[in-house]
């Protein structure tokens, strides 16, 4: 599997195998998102996430995978310090604002950035359309997230610490996609960095969680939350596995906007699945979204 993978890698076979898994990681990470601003707190739901994610990647890192290298276990380490600080700002958002004005502010801040710093980084250069494309995304995403501000109720100044997380947690997705896209190429086995991947930057936050619980004079019951853990912890091996090898394959800043398309995702499944209301005005701007991925990919 790795031997093709590095075969198609930069091909045109390769670059319709990243927009692939760049969907499929769009979809997972709707869900993902939706699961850490569920009905517990944020910061026992993203340590559960993480508990499961240990447990399940412990024994293909251990046993199925050969050891990192020197320097790939550099690059893991600096994975695990950025991946924390994105955590970090996810919590402290979901903490203060609700997650259909947080998710889309992280969303629509990233992709821009992102591409910027793929220009630089990989020497990747998106046509004038394709920055066109860009700018629909990305503006579309900011215009959902503004709709989704009016509707709000809370304290006017949690609202905005919210939404400065929300903005730093964006920022923080543009230096781990980045990061991480040049990790998982200076790995000669891409499957070997995803499952030590996985296991290294899963292992901060279980730890907090559990001070957290244990502080709590009404802690939830741990069966749900060790469930919800659970499911999180697989949908995270799709999602941010699927964008890893996304970049692996193609060109990081296409994979970026393309996985940008889960906030198209979350408000489908809001609609269909939740019951949540959508009206023309995200309508509209949900199709905006998704013109604006077609123009990037096409452009």
């Amino acid at each position: 599997m790795s031997d093709w993978l590095n075969s198609i890698a930069g091909t045109p076979e390769g670059a319709f195998y990243a927009t692939i898994f760049a969907l499929v990681s769009a979809l997972a990470h709707a869900v993902f998102g939706a699961l850490q601003k569920g009905a517990h707190d944020p910061w026992l739901t993203r340590g559960s996430i993480d508990f499961s994610l240990v447990l399940i990647s412990a024994p293909v890192a251990l046993f199925l995978v050969p050891w990192p290298s020197g320097q790939t276990a550099l690059i893991l380490l600096g994975a695990l310090v950025i991946h924390f600080g994105y955590k970090l700002t996810m919590a402290l958002a979901y903490e203060r604002a609700a997650y259909t004005v947080v998710y889309p502010v992280v969303r629509g801040t990233g992709p821009v950035v992102t591409v910027a710093a793929a220009s630089v980084i990989f020497h990747e250069h998106f046509t004038a359309t394709q920055w066109l494309g860009v700018a629909v995304l990305s503006g579309a995403i900011l215009l959902l997230a503004l709709r989704n501000l009016t509707e709000e109720t809370i304290d006017p100044r949690a609202l905005r610490i919210g939404l400065a997380w929300a903005v730093a947690g964006g920022l923080m997705v543009a230096l781990y996609t980045t990061y991480d896209a040049w990790g998982i190429r200076q790995s000669p086995n891409p499957f070997t960095f995803l499952a030590w991947f996985f296991f290294v930057t899963a292992l901060d936050f279980p730890g907090i969680a559990y001070w957290r619980y244990r502080r709590m004079a009404n802690p939830p019951r741990p069966w749900p939350l060790l469930l919800r853990g659970l499911i999180g912890g697989v949908i995270a091996w799709v999602s941010f596995g699927g964008v890893m090898l996304a970049t692996f394959l193609d060109k990081v800043g296409e994979a970026a906007v393309l996985r940008e398309t889960s906030t198209v995702f979350a408000a489908l499944i809001g609609w269909f699945i939740l019951g949540e209301k959508v009206g023309p005005r995200r309508l509209i701007l949900m199709s905006l979204i998704a013109l604006g991925a077609v123009i990037v990919e096409f452009g």
